[in-house]
């Protein structure tokens, strides 16, 4: 349970409506394959032990002996695990039937959970058998031992403080304040639903959005049991339709008319670190609730004659391009959307200034073939002339013809006014002036070029009365590569909250959907050519500075960025994660060092972000002094780098 991760189950056994013996017999299967499998929590269906479609048997003492006699087994069954495991059966209460969710660890019953919204309606007729269950939860005797029995029950784990489990049964889901609803604002961070939802069209859908909705709202795990076919009798058929689902993630699903054990891995650490940061989110201090504790054993494997935390191992999806949605048709509307962002944010702060021109560096480069289409959107939406775009190429030592090329082009197919200012003289006399060897290229040879080129810009936008549109983007900014007064600086950053793997996919949607071919190929052409500040002389004519050979993959770096601004997770977590996410892309050894180095950068190069200028935020991450990232330029990285230390690079997960 490392790092907050712990192993859920939603399991539907192959029932026999009211044959109570054969049902649970099916039950234990799966907890036996969930133990194979190392389940911490496994949730079954509504009414799994007798059936929820046993209508007026319900009734019958048999029934309902036969159900309690076999959650005495089920309990029984559990002893030696220190899994959680919650069944449904009716169950009497001083001679009233209420439909009960048991929860049961290591051969003891941890409470009783009644349902609380009966449906009486269409095909259901609950209300005619059972009993609204009550909230504040009683005490009542089972089998010698007094058990809590109510709706306001949650259970909290002593050894993972962040899993609290909550449990509702079926309909409680789809009243419109369902009990998972308090039991969250009670501290419950994992919900699970026992339920027996019939099929029919569009109903799945449905469901499904209701759960993963459910799951966002209350910012929780959220385990959704459903009965399977073996439940399809007389008018209604069952689909088995289990769902796991993750803070408005879905995790898991089945295929309908299943019956088995559908598992995955919720980071309950991700769902704490996301109610820490939302300060909007109550805690209901007067509901009377009943908190009851429970133990998962402490678990060690043996490893180089030591012992280590048990670590669970990772069945889920890790993306390694969480920026970037993997489906195509999301990803085009995402595109869209950042891209209209992006240029509505222009569209203001060219409209409050009166500013009529735009000025921009153009170098064939990502970035800036990115913001040039961004002014563009722009510049239509106002309806003022692309030519007042002022588009200026300034080569020097280190451009190449292949960049200056598709700089030209591009910008002469955008409609947008084209200036090339050569700075190698500009440049040559500075050096000269500072007494530095035009020889040595070092970072003062680098970054005078750099600061040339953006005083340069920032002189024509004088001349024009106009705005300099930097184009930096956000992973540049987070690493803190950019130049200081230099590419750092501009009038409004448009990309400033885009990262690198995200500009790849906008400048690829912009080519995917103009008609004009011959802009179509400069926009690939750009999207091939390697990622360099073209600050070093080329060698043979080609880019001779690549800097993800100096700085590292952005894939990797905005891998690192995603999770450890968005949950703030520890370097161990992360560097775990991108193992998983680019195994057999990377070496452990890579990812290492590319994570040690984007600390060492992130820490050191805040004083860069401090003093950022104004730029749209178009996602949930993002590097503004002003909005996301209010963090201090002389902050102290030796916690993280510590825990980068103790890192064991040779261990797999």
């Amino acid at each position: 349970m490392k790092h907050g991760f712990i192993r859920v189950g939603a399991a539907t056994p192959k029932i026999k409506v009211a044959d109570c013996e054969y049902n649970t017999d099916r039950i234990i299967e799966l907890i036996e394959e969930s133990k194979e499998k190392e389940l911490k929590v496994v949730i079954f269906p509504e009414l799994c032990i007798s059936a929820y479609t046993c209508g007026e048997l319900f009734l019958q003492d048999a029934l309902l002996n036969s159900a309690k006699e076999q959650l005495v087994r089920i309990i029984e069954y559990t002893k030696g695990s220190d899994m959680v495991v919650s069944v449904g059966l009716p169950y009497l209460k001083r001679n009233k039937l209420y439909n009960v969710a048991a929860v049961i660890q290591d051969g003891e019953l941890l409470g009783m959970i009644p349902k609380k919204n009966l449906p009486n309606y269409s095909e259901f007729y609950e209300a005619r058998h059972f009993n609204i269950g009550n909230e504040v939860p009683e005490y009542i005797n089972f089998e010698g031992k007094e058990v809590p029995f109510g709706t306001n029950i949650i259970f909290e784990c002593q050894t993972m403080k962040e899993l609290v489990l909550g449990i509702e049964i079926c309909e409680d889901a789809w009243v419109p304040i369902p009990p998972s609803t308090r039991h969250a604002l009670k501290g419950a961070t994992l919900i699970g639903n026992l339920s027996a939802s019939d099929e029919n069209t569009g109903k799945s859908a449905f469901r499904r959005e209701l759960i993963r909705s459910q799951s966002a709202r209350i910012i929780a795990g959220y385990i959704y049991a459903d009965a399977g076919e073996g439940e399809s009798s007389t008018d209604l058929v069952y689909s088995g339709h289990n769902m796991i689902a993750e803070n408005g993630t879905l995790l898991k699903e089945t295929k309908l008319f299943f019956d088995g054990l559908l598992y995955t891995e919720i980071d309950m650490q991700r769902i704490a670190n996301e109610r820490r940061r939302m300060t909007t989110y109550p805690m209901d201090e007067v509901t009377e609730y009943v908190s009851v504790p429970f133990t998962f054993s402490s678990i060690e494997h043996e490893r180089n004659n030591g012992k280590v935390d048990y670590i669970t191992p990772l069945s889920r999806w890790i993306d390694k391009a969480p920026f970037v949605p993997s489906n195509k048709q999301e990803r085009d509307i995402r595109c869209q959307e950042i891209t209209d962002i992006q240029a509505m944010g222009l569209v203001k702060r060219l409209s409050h200034t009166g500013a009529k021109n735009a000025i921009i560096g153009i170098s064939g480069g990502l970035d800036s073939t990115l913001a040039l289409l961004v002014i563009t959107k722009a510049f239509d939406y106002l309806k003022i002339d692309r030519k007042n775009i002022i588009a200026v190429t300034m080569p020097c030592f280190g451009t190449t013809d292949r960049t200056y090329q598709n700089a030209v082009t591009l910008t002469n197919k955008l409609g947008a006014t084209l200036k090339e200012i050569p700075i190698n003289e500009a440049v040559l006399i500075h050096l000269r002036d500072i007494g530095h060897d035009v020889n040595v290229h070092d970072i003062t040879y680098e970054n005078a070029q750099a600061r040339e080129r953006t005083k340069v810009l920032m002189n024509i936008a004088n001349q024009y009365n106009g705005l300099v549109i930097g184009t930096g983007d956000m992973s540049e900014l987070a690493l803190g590569w950019a130049t200081y007064n230099g590419d750092h600086m501009s009038m409004y950053g448009v990309n400033c909250s885009v990262p690198k793997t995200l500009v790849r996919y906008l400048v690829a949607y912009f080519a995917e959907t103009t008609k004009d071919e011959e802009l179509q190929t400069v926009l690939y052409d750009v999207l091939d050519t390697p990622v360099s500040p073209e600050l070093l002389p080329p060698t043979d004519g080609e880019i001779s500075q690549k800097t993800e050979d100096i700085v590292g993959p952005y894939e990797l770096h905005d891998f690192f960025l995603y999770y450890i601004l968005r949950f703030g997770y520890m370097p161990s977590k992360v560097y775990r994660l991108a193992t998983i996410a680019f195994e057999g892309e990377y070496s452990n050894e890579i990812i290492y060092k590319w994570l040690t180095c984007f600390y060492r950068r992130f820490f050191s190069q805040q004083f860069k972000r401090s003093c950022l200028p104004d730029g749209p935020k178009v996602g949930s991450v993002a590097v503004s002094p002003r909005g996301d990232l209010r963090m201090p330029s002389d902050a102290s990285a030796s916690i993280w780098m510590k825990d980068l230390e103790q890192i064991d690079i040779t261990r797999r997960f």
